[in-house]
């Protein structure tokens, strides 16, 4: 998910507190899971609780900002993490570099688990090559695309999801069908809601965007981000796009009023889809492939602070959510893809089908797109470079700069947020 911190700034400063130690204790337990947004784990606390006697699971739930600030303050002050703490996956980078405030799951028998994740999410989850396990992975983001079906109707285009995947190959296709769109659609209508959500797919899909393996930063002459930039841009140019940025207000009005027809959008974005625009939009959305096949945004990991007092019951705690039992029976009833092999995998998440959506066949659209998926490498200032591009094509959308303007000063204002 792109919703970024603008406190992790002072990360290193808030990290330079003394870790707890963990407690001798007796009697019953009590283990905290914070988590930003819904996980889906409230009736998987209930049954956990019922088969763990002397155990109880509260769970702390705070906005995306809010959650990894939270996380950043009690790491630095040694107390008030939670016991198991997810952390998405553009925080781990800086995370990572902490490992000394994070519980090694290994010397819990972690890396016995190992073949339960794809190897690119099991690395994630990891430090110093491999031999420090941080976190356990829990849902993926593979990436699909969420369209409306009348709406392409009115505008003379398919509405068969396998034929309007056909449209769009590549992400030329498809701008070429936002222009198609345009040209038939009213006014007040769009393609695509955003051109910063066209861009971040593009980007998703490449292994390398703002900065290199060896962390230097390459976004002002790594083609893969100027041709994002340039496609996104053109397509916001044309008003192509309802220039509503993803999560706010403002783009769940969008799509309550029927004001664009497309959206890139991972697995979990589909119950916010469905939550911004009710019953009466039941049916009129559909679910295809996004241009490329796959790509992934969003995804995360449990992990255990090394500062609480139970770190191996909080182990067995996130050992046991993050199984493929768990993950499948997730999807099912919330709709976060798993990350777990035996999970995304399973015939019945392969089979689910979306009735909101047409009946899409969800499990087999967002599976396809996270086999095919290749990860991409996330900087230590990933979370500070990316929302100027962001910014950038924001005021392209709204007409104050060209796009060769706006690339120009990302440029520049990315080349400095990645040297602070």
């Amino acid at each position: 998910m792109t919703r970024l911190l603008a406190g992790l700034a002072a990360f290193a400063l808030l990290l330079t507190g003394c870790s707890g130690k963990p407690a001798e204790s007796g009697g019953p337990i009590k283990l905290t899971v914070a988590t930003f947004g819904e996980f889906g784990y409230e009736k998987l606390f209930d049954e956990y609780e019922k088969t763990h006697p002397g155990i109880t699971v509260e769970g702390r739930v705070a906005d995306f900002e809010t959650h990894h600030r939270q996380l950043a303050t009690g790491l630095g002050a040694g107390r008030g993490s939670a016991d198991v703490v997810a952390i998405e996956e553009q925080y781990l980078p800086k995370f990572r570099r902490s490992t000394d405030k994070f519980t090694d799951l290994s010397d819990f028998g972690a890396q016995g688990l190992r073949e339960n994740w794809p190897d690119w999410k099991w690395d994630q989850g990891t430090a110093n090559g491999g031999k420090f396990v941080m976190g356990l992975g829990t849902d993926m983001g593979s990436l699909a695309l969420c369209y409306r079906r009348d709406l392409f109707a009115k505008a003379g285009l398919p509405t068969d999801r396998d034929q309007v995947a056909a449209l769009w190959p590549t992400w030329e296709k498809f701008a070429e069908t936002g222009e198609r769109f345009s040209s038939r659609a009213p006014d007040d209508v769009k393609f695509a809601d955003s051109a910063g959500t066209v861009y971040t797919a593009m980007l998703n899909q490449a292994q390398e965007n703002y900065f290199a393996k060896d962390d230097t930063f390459i976004a002002d002459t790594n083609p893969n981000v100027r041709k994002a930039f340039d496609l996104a841009g053109g397509m916001a140019l044309k008003k192509e796009t309802a220039a509503v940025t993803t999560f706010t207000q403002p783009w769940t009005v969008a799509i309550k009023q029927s004001r664009f027809a497309a959206i890139t959008c991972p697995a979990w974005m589909l119950t916010q889809i469905e939550e911004a625009g009710g019953p009466e939009l039941a049916g009129k959305w559909d679910v295809t492939s996004v241009p490329g096949k796959a790509g992934n945004w969003g995804g995360s990991f449990l992990t255990v602070p090394k500062q609480g007092e139970h770190r191996k019951e909080a182990y067995d705690l996130a050992v046991w959510l993050t199984a493929p039992g768990q993950q499948k029976r997730i999807f099912l009833d919330s709709g976060l893809l798993p990350s777990a092999l035996g999970a995304y995998q399973d015939g019945a998440v392969l089979s689910h089908t979306s009735k909101y959506f047409s009946d899409a066949p969800v499990g087999e659209i967002f599976a396809a797109s996270a086999e095919a998926l290749r990860p991409n490498y996330r900087g230590l200032r990933d979370g500070e470079v990316r929302p100027v591009y962001g910014h950038a094509l924001g005021r392209v959308e709204e007409g104050r700069q060209s796009i060769e303007q706006a690339w120009t000063q990302a440029a520049t204002e990315g080349r400095a947020a990645a040297a602070k």
